[in-house]
């Protein structure tokens, strides 16, 4: 990939799928359809709730949280009011889920949200928290069958445990033959680049906060190699 695909600032390397509705790299497709496949024959319906996200999205989701207009929450998926924050309190709070605009591991197209659509109650909104894929939670059963699953096609969870950075996201799945490649190609320079040039809400303490950002909430994962 190169900076602007690396960055969300173009979609040249993605492709949109109709069955599942989403947009994923191109070499990543035809991984995620046959473990869609394998899903299905065991009773799941494996769907996905987000996917390739380009920079003005990321940047949007961004700044509505910075401003209060979304919901921030804590570690503990609970939620935070936005005017109890500094600043720098902020910026930590938004990332625990969210990346920083052209940071986001879903500009690349490899990685996605996943639910098993099957097991959605009726009236049911899903929340992507973590409770929903525990022992007791609806989607227990995807869980347990990811975890079996998952790597012989190429899939692992980059935020399985929680190191101090991202709060653990079980239903973040990332094909690594897309995306090892390009978490080792995307440079802080690149990044730094990417946000100087943005409309990014507290432009001022990202900047200053960057290199910390970068190691700590982009390098620091459970990687392939831990897995396999």
């Amino acid at each position: 990939m190169n900076e602007l695909e690396l960055t969300g600032r173009a979609r040249s390397h993605v492709v949109e799928l109709l069955h599942p509705r989403c947009v994923v790299h191109y070499e990543a497709a035809a991984s995620f359809l046959a473990m869609r496949d394998a899903a299905a024959d065991d009773g799941i319906d494996l769907a996905v709730r987000s996917s390739f996200r380009d920079f003005d999205t990321q940047l949007q989701i961004w700044n509505s949280k910075w401003s209060g207009e979304r919901q921030l929450y804590d570690r503990n998926s609970q939620p935070i009011e936005r005017a109890s924050l500094g600043d720098n309190e902020a910026v930590d709070a938004i990332l625990c889920w969210s990346a920083i605009p052209g940071g986001s591991r879903h500009h690349w197209g490899s990685d996605m949200d996943v639910i098993d659509a099957g097991a959605v109650p009726e009236g049911y909104s899903v929340q992507l928290v973590p409770s929903e894929y525990g022992a007791d939670g609806i989607f227990a059963r995807l869980s347990r069958w990811l975890d079996d699953n998952m790597n012989r096609f190429g899939f692992f969870r980059p935020y399985r445990v929680d190191r101090g950075a991202v709060s653990p996201e079980p239903w973040h799945l990332s094909y690594a033959p897309v995306s090892v490649p390009a978490l080792e190609s995307l440079s802080l320079s690149m990044l730094r680049q990417a946000i100087e040039a943005s409309a990014i809400a507290g432009k001022p303490h990202v900047l200053a906060r960057l290199p910390e950002i970068y190691t700590r909430f982009m390098l620091t994962i459970d990687g392939w190699g831990r897995l396999v």
